[in-house]
């Protein structure tokens, strides 16, 4: 919620607090105009405080850092594209009625000669100001993009940029010791000597680097376009059926033979194939042989890819503690329930009621449970013939942070299952090789779970029934009083034995007068 107001404090690129009450769950639509090295951005954010939804998102390659390091200066033709483009972005921010936009500048703006007379050319044709960065807070707020997704993130953060490259450690949710570096793709391009003095460069560097942060990070944290074109690839060498972006783990194993794939295939081709830009594919072998030698130094057990970066990072800035300690995937669910569920609140209950039948799950499964039946309704628009598809597109696809790919797998089978039977015949059967035959079973379970408590009452399941599980015995119960037992038609009994089916074990009912 922005705040209203000039409070006299200095506020950073926000020039006001977002959010001025630690319980707030909304905040208004934000406007943030992110200008980089490569591209200049615009995203507007909306929806929940904590795990905001993209309102709107475009963003022009420009090319602002080339030729950086010989001229010295921005390019000429992308600093008349990026203007151009920030006078779309401030008149499209006027027709949707935003706040102030709030703009960022990174490395090419700070380092060019001409840099501070670009921002007055901005600030005089569009009246944005642009808060101009440094290496070191860049670094600060991507991590903090990253620390949006995973709350209790621990690792070390790698932002790639057109210009530079910035670090910073995370560990235990807390961003320590950052650093800016010029191993940016453009940059590298005007480093002398061919391959080999970029080759050269990029070893002095992180090795420098290494020396400076140590090499017990078990996890790399990847931001950034040039970051996620390569991860990208790796799906595509692998075959990999969810090309959902954030939250893609890689090994160092299999990223090392897809660098090494980069290197021979033909990346026009499979450029087309993925979808990737011209202009981003252009920057990959430079940031391959980046990613390359941060893996060997580092040496890193596991490399995740952020889709959140400094733009998230810069939100998470405007957080109260309370706000930021908050669950993204609780809270965007809370927010979809409340928008699009025919009755909501009611996933808390339909938690409360199918808990028993999970009582051996680790807190980590609760969570997804509990995600899961707070999501179980919100595609209940969709046709009934395709709602099943609906709610696994939802999962799986939807903006939904703190989720791994099993998780979502996970997530969308469940939701499936809550509407469909079975699974056999799938047009989603690739992506169920993601998951373990015991993990989908469990989703079975749940989405069979959640068929059977959604329809046995409108109101609190709790409040007419009892379920209880007894592995060793193969029994599930459901216990009944006078009010649940009048509910307990033709298709509850049903459903209710489908379940225990599921189950492997066998339906009891029993009545509590």
């Amino acid at each position: 919620m922005d705040a209203g107001g000039d409070t006299g404090e200095d506020w950073g690129p926000f020039g006001r607090p977002l959010f001025n009450d630690p319980s707030v769950r909304a905040l208004s639509r934000v406007g943030v105009v992110d200008v980089g090295s490569n591209s200049v951005r615009l995203v507007v954010f909306d929806g929940a405080a904590r795990s905001p939804a993209y309102f709107f998102n475009e963003k022009i390659l420009c090319g602002l850092g080339t030729g950086l390091a010989e001229s010295g200066r921005l390019h000429p033709e992308g600093r008349v594209r990026a203007l151009s483009a920030i006078k779309r972005f401030q008149a499209l921010a006027n027709s949707m009625k935003l706040p102030p936009l709030s703009a960022v500048a990174t490395a090419a703006v700070r380092d060019a000669s001409d840099g501070p007379d670009f921002c007055a050319d901005v600030l005089r044709e569009t009246g944005l100001n642009i808060f101009v960065i440094d290496g070191k807070e860049e670094a600060r707020y991507s991590a903090q993009g990253v620390l949006l997704g995973w709350p209790e993130a621990s690792g070390l953060m790698c932002d790639i940029g057109g210009s530079s490259l910035e670090l910073a450690a995370i560990t235990d949710g807390k961003v320590g010791h950052r650093v800016s570096s010029a191993l940016g793709p453009l940059k590298l391009a005007g480093v002398p000597g061919g391959k080999k003095g970029v080759k050269a460069e990029i070893a002095r560097v992180v090795g420098q680097l290494a020396d400076d942060f140590g090499t017990n990070h078990k996890r790399l944290y990847l931001v950034g376009g040039s970051w996620r074109a390569i991860a990208r690839l790796d799906m595509e060498r692998r075959g990999y059926p969810l090309t959902v972006l954030h939250e893609y783990r890689m090994t160092p194993k299999s990223l090392g033979t897809t660098l090494k794939w980069i290197d021979e295939v033909d990346l026009e081709e499979v450029r087309q194939r993925t979808g990737t830009s011209a202009a981003r594919m252009a920057l990959v072998p430079i940031a391959a042989l980046v990613l390359k030698r941060l893996v060997r130094e580092f040496r890193p057990k596991e490399i995740a890819v952020s889709s959140y970066g400094i733009r998230e990072g810069l939100l998470y800035e405007q957080m109260p503690d309370q706000l930021r300690k908050r669950d993204p995937l609780m809270e965007a669910c809370y927010v979809a329930e409340q928008k699009d569920a025919r009755i909501p609140g009611f996933g808390k209950r339909l938690f409360n009621f199918l808990q028993p039948v999970f009582k051996s799950s680790k807190p980590s499964e609760l969570r997804v449970i509990k995600a899961a039946c707070m999501l179980h309704d919100v595609s209940w628009r969709a046709h009934p013939d395709y709602r099943h598809e609906a709610c696994f597109d939802n999962a799986t696809r939807a903006n939904l942070g703190g989720l791994t790919h099993e998780e979502r797998i996970f997530l969308g089978l469940a939701l499936l299952h809550r509407y469909k039977n079975g699974r056999q015949g799938s047009r989603f059967e690739p992506l169920f090789d993601i998951l373990s035959e015991k993990s989908m079973r469990r989703a079975e379970v749940l989405g069979k779970a959640m068929r059977f408590g959604a329809m046995l009452t409108m109101k609190d399941p709790t409040k007419i029934a009892t379920l209880k599980l007894f592995p060793k015995k193969h029994v599930l119960t459901l216990t009944l009083n006078e009010q649940g037992a009048d509910l307990f038609g033709e298709v509850a009994q049903a459903r209710f034995q489908t379940l225990a089916q599921a189950l492997e074990a066998e339906g009891v009912v029993k009545y509590r007068r």
